[in-house]
């Protein structure tokens, strides 16, 4: 079976999230909340304090990298 992606683009707050749910329950699709997961990920580094407050990585950020899956 051909693999099928679908990619929803726009602006914050427009109604994105709702269209791609319902659209993937009325499709049968997986749905996959891209932009929950990078805030998850994140929220992780900042509370890890593994990113200066410039953005610059901490020593051990490309060790963890490293280590995950």
């Amino acid at each position: 079976m051909k693999k099928i992606i679908i990619t929803i683009d726009g602006h914050s707050g427009c109604g994105k999230s709702t269209l791609a749910k319902s659209l993937a329950r009325k499709l049968n699709f997986l749905y996959i909340d891209s932009g929950a997961m990078y805030r998850a990920i994140s929220l992780f580094f900042e509370r890890s304090n593994l990113i200066l407050p410039d953005g610059a990585l901490k020593n051990g950020f490309l060790e963890i990298m490293s280590n995950t899956y």
